[in-house]
């Protein structure tokens, strides 16, 4: 069955999606020592003294960089494997990747 927008900001859920993805295909393939050194680079920041909140946050901004939302919401599911846009007719969650979920769950460990 063919889902229809129900509210016009519906229309933007795929472009938002795409630019949400597009920004984590760096980190995606690789290990949590990979994302903790893009994430690093990316921000200037020491991103191995942080903690898993700090750390789901900074996924975050690395995965909503230069994205407008039109109006979605989006968050880091708990579990740490997708994130989740929602705020319109439906949800979308957008697979992270093996490395990002270990990265956000214990960072890099020793």
């Amino acid at each position: 069955m063919t889902m229809h927008p129900k509210y016009p900001k519906d229309l933007m859920l795929a472009p938002v999606a795409i630019q949400i993805d597009r920004n984590l295909q760096r980190m995606r393939d690789g290990s949590a020592r990979d994302v903790e050194a893009e994430l690093e680079l990316e921000f200037d920041t020491r991103a191995d003294e942080l903690d898993r909140d700090q750390r789901t946050a900074l996924v975050l901004r690395q995965a909503l960089r230069d994205v407008d939302l039109h109006g979605w919401g989006a968050a880091v599911t708990d579990d740490g494997f997708r994130l989740r846009l929602d705020g319109g007719s439906v949800s979308l969650d957008i697979g992270l990747s093996e490395g990002i979920a270990r990265y956000i769950e214990s960072g890099v460990l020793a």
